[in-house]
């Protein structure tokens, strides 16, 4: 089992609008569910992992964004409207300990903002970090370093073209 990222990007290195808009929905090229390779990805998934911000958009969703998979969230108190089925925990230690236990050889998406990615790449947590470069240029927003922590060391593992103009970028992190 892996756990990974996969933040969206724009070229010069905003993970959101200036706005505060995720930069994927900027991308003309982006449709929910569809593009950006998104659906193969999900594929080699048994889980997501996310914070309660990054959660709460999807309760009441009529396309639920992550069919067929484990949901966790790390919030300190379960989210109103929240599915039976997800694990909520206010420790990520031990939320961490629920998704390995719950695992059934799949990987691991680590979704939600630089803070909570950090979180877990601090518990040594995070094998992979994956950047999907958007065609885009937003000139201010949140920038994806201001959160992380530049010990981490990475290495680089992959880079693919994106129908519609974009680059996924892989890095593992040691």
């Amino acid at each position: 089992m892996n756990i990974r990222t996969r933040f969206s990007i724009s070229a010069d290195g905003y993970v959101t609008t200036p706005d505060g808009w995720p930069s994927l929905v900027a991308d003309p090229a982006f449709v929910s569910g569809q593009s950006h390779g998104f659906p193969e990805f999900q594929k080699t998934l048994d889980a997501v992992l996310m914070g309660r911000t990054t959660f709460e958009p999807a309760i009441g969703n009529p396309r639920w964004p992550w069919p067929d998979l484990d949901v966790f969230v790390l919030a300190s108190h379960r989210p109103e409207g929240a599915p039976d089925d997800v694990i909520v925990d206010s420790d990520p230690g031990r939320l961490l300990e629920q998704v390995r236990s719950a695992n059934r050889g799949g990987d691991v998406q680590l979704i939600g903002g630089p803070t909570t990615i950090e979180t877990f790449r601090g518990l040594g947590a995070l094998d992979k970090l994956g950047l999907l470069v958007l065609p885009v240029l937003f000139g201010d927003g949140m920038r994806l370093t201001d959160a992380l922590s530049p010990e981490a060391e990475l290495t680089f593992e992959s880079a693919s073209p994106v129908p519609g103009g974009s680059v996924e970028i892989v890095y593992g992190i040691r």
